[in-house]
């Protein structure tokens, strides 16, 4: 590739640094797809001929035939999949194939690779949300009405449902799934056509490649084209903020399987047991969605350090740009799809939220309210006096709801029977039923709609 301009081959050092085939080769279809594009473009504005188109397309085809069926040879000395495949070309069918780099440099050409990629990981990553959503919604529907206790503070703070509980995380991954959507229509130009830097001389025509290879239109410079990556950095990060969510997710399921808790069964699955405590049962793969959060972080921060101080326009530092990437994409499926089966096969155990429910005296805020409503008692008013009786509630080692009357009259002498109808868990879970509220008929409601929209 060099011969024209230099008289001797690199060291072995300077092959190891700059090779890029042992990672890139994943790029192989997109490479084959672009050039494909590409040759058919020089064809029709009359820069190769037919024949030449032809060729060049049936030896692409081949070559890529032997990719999947495992039987091509990489080589680290031919650098990357472009050269790789330009070789392997050129073995296949001659001459043709010296020019089809006609109009290209390998600049626009890994630009435009890299960002076919990451759009096909968009999808994916969009197709897994759906699918998370989707099986969320199944079981918050089934316990739409199943009381637990809700936290602040990782403290008991008022009663929710579980199904209320799952909504919040339905509400998280489709926010993500907005991101990658987002984050896909914005990289959907193509930098086909670009050249190294600063475009071409040969009459190309860059709105064909484009359309061909299923984008918009062309990017608009040429400069930019070729350098930008952002399309893989908005990626990392949509992937990285779906992981803080995924490891949310995970942390409470460890939390809820744990012995003082036991809100949730995982079965035999998604578990695994101590090689010396024959007792055991670690929900380990939960663990593990939480641990792979930090391959995902160091991946977008790999790539945004990469990016920082580069000049225009293209620069090798970019090579670094695939392993974050690719690392952050896989990483993020196997978590999406872990978490999924985890979410299916999880069965709470109503029983025990209730039965912690209303500990820590979490219909205390109910108290006040009622206070409010019943007895015209400003809030901060109310808030104090509750806070009097439950701590009269603790000297007793009572449940507010079961209080005598007269110990809270004791302390607000107009209190009377009917408060007892907003002091059980049933009650406050019914009650809360501002929009967005934990209340089942609330809870069903968010259902119906996010089911309109997967």
């Amino acid at each position: 590739m060099w011969g024209g301009r230099f008289s001797s081959s690199p060291s072995a050092l300077m092959e190891a640094i700059n090779a890029s085939i042992d990672f890139d080769r994943r790029l192989a279809a997109e490479d084959i797809q672009g050039s494909i594009a590409h040759s058919a473009m020089l064809a029709k504005q009359g820069i190769i001929s037919e024949s030449d188109r032809d060729a060049i397309h049936q030896g692409l085809q081949r070559v890529q035939a032997e990719i999947e069926s495992g039987s091509f040879t990489f080589s680290k000395a031919l650098e990357d999949i472009h050269m790789n495949v330009e070789s392997r070309l050129r073995e296949i069918v001659g001459d043709p194939a010296a020019r089809l780099h006609t109009a290209r440099s390998r600049n626009d050409q890994v630009a435009v690779d890299v960002r076919l990629w990451v759009r096909s990981a968009h999808d994916r990553a969009e197709a897994q949300l759906t699918d998370l959503i989707r099986a969320l919604l199944d079981k918050a529907e089934a316990h739409a009405a199943t009381v637990m206790p809700g936290f602040t503070h990782l403290q008991g703070a008022q009663p929710v449902t579980f199904g209320h509980h799952l909504m919040a995380y339905v509400e998280m991954f489709g926010r993500d799934r907005g991101r990658f959507r987002d984050s896909r229509r914005r990289l959907n130009e193509s930098p086909l056509g670009a050249g190294a830097l600063a475009g071409t001389s040969f009459p190309i025509d860059r709105h064909m490649t484009a359309k061909a290879l299923g984008f918009d239109g062309p990017t608009r410079n040429s400069l930019d084209s070729v350098s930008d990556r952002d399309s893989l950095l908005e990626f990392m990060s949509a992937a990285a903020i779906c992981a803080v969510h995924l490891s949310r997710l995970a942390e409470e399921i460890v939390i809820w399987m744990s012995a003082p808790f036991g809100f949730v069964r995982l079965p035999d699955r998604w578990t695994t047991g101590s090689s010396m405590m024959p007792q055991k049962r670690n929900p380990d793969a939960a663990e593990l969605v939480r641990g792979k959060t930090g391959r995902i972080f160091g991946s977008l921060m790999t790539l945004l350090t990469v990016m920082k101080g580069l000049p225009l326009a293209y620069a090798k530092d970019t090579q670094e740009d695939k392993e974050p990437l690719f690392d952050a994409a896989d990483t993020l499926e196997l978590v999406l799809a872990a978490t999924t089966g985890m979410i299916r096969d999880l069965e709470p155990v109503p029983e025990r939220m209730a039965a912690l429910a209303g500990a820590g005296y979490s219909t205390a805020t109910d108290l006040a309210d009622w206070l409010v409503r019943s007895l015209n008692i400003p809030f901060r008013d109310a808030h104090h006096i509750t806070g009097r009786i439950v701590a009269e509630a603790e000297k007793l080692g009572s449940l507010l709801q079961d209080l005598p009357l007269a110990v809270m009259q004791s302390v607000e002498p107009r209190i009377h029977e009917g408060v007892y109808n907003v002091l059980s868990v049933e009650n406050s879970v019914r009650s809360r039923t501002s929009f967005g509220g934990t209340a089942p008929a609330r809870v069903a409601e968010q259902i119906a709609w996010w089911r309109e929209r997967v």
